[in-house]
């Protein structure tokens, strides 16, 4: 049987180094180990719906290993390859706690700043780099300000963002959280992450 804190290592390992890590994950998580605390925080994922109109892919986990696959293609764009994949795995974690069905309508308000709170708690079981903790769990408390800024909604705030994380590597986590779903569109999606670069950026140069 794989240790707690062995598989805290392998996890890291595969995510760093596989093409697809979405493959490793969907073997681990059927083991003992991963139905342990803090794990089990990503194995509940699977029993957590979603709009099936925005992610067609269904469940939590289906699209963080989507998510995941993705930040691996693009993570030498990253300027911290080990921050932006950690935060793939764990930008939707708080969805469990969040996920309500309103009027026969799938919502998880607020799931953002509850996935950094959970991300914060999963990783502090294992890893001691406390600068790295802080880097991974701002990229997921403000990883949806991609689709707030583009549509200006009220939850948007860009000074904020800015304060606690890198603009562009925001940007890079955005844009493999909306690519990972079924059928994204890899052109629309390039266009909602210049517009929401567009929207940031002159803030810069105040």
């Amino acid at each position: 049987m794989v240790g707690n804190t062995q598989l805290f290592c392998e996890m890291e390992q595969h995510l760093l180094k596989d093409a697809a890590p979405s493959e490793y994950f969907n073997h681990i998580c059927e083991s003992d180990a991963f139905a342990q605390h803090p794990f089990s925080l990503l194995l509940r994922l699977k029993d957590v719906p979603q709009s099936p109109i925005h992610h067609p892919e269904g469940n939590v986990w289906n699209h963080t290993m989507l998510v995941v696959d993705e930040a691996a293609k693009y993570k030498h764009e990253s300027n911290d390859p080990t921050a932006l994949l950690w935060a793939a795995l764990l930008h939707d974690i708080g969805k469990a706690e969040t996920t309500r069905t309103r009027k026969g309508k799938i919502t998880a308000y607020d799931h953002d700043k509850a996935s950094a709170v959970r991300t914060r708690e999963f990783l502090g079981k294992y890893m001691k780099d406390e600068k790295l903790i802080d880097k991974i769990t701002a990229l997921v408390r403000w990883h949806m300000q991609i689709l707030f800024v583009i549509k200006s909604m009220k939850f948007a705030n860009i000074e904020g963002m800015k304060r606690d994380t890198d603009l562009k590597e925001i940007a890079l986590l955005g844009f493999c959280d909306r690519m990972g779903r079924l059928n994204a569109d890899e052109h629309a999606e390039r266009e909602h992450l210049r517009q929401f670069l567009e929207k940031c950026e002159p803030l810069d140069n105040n």
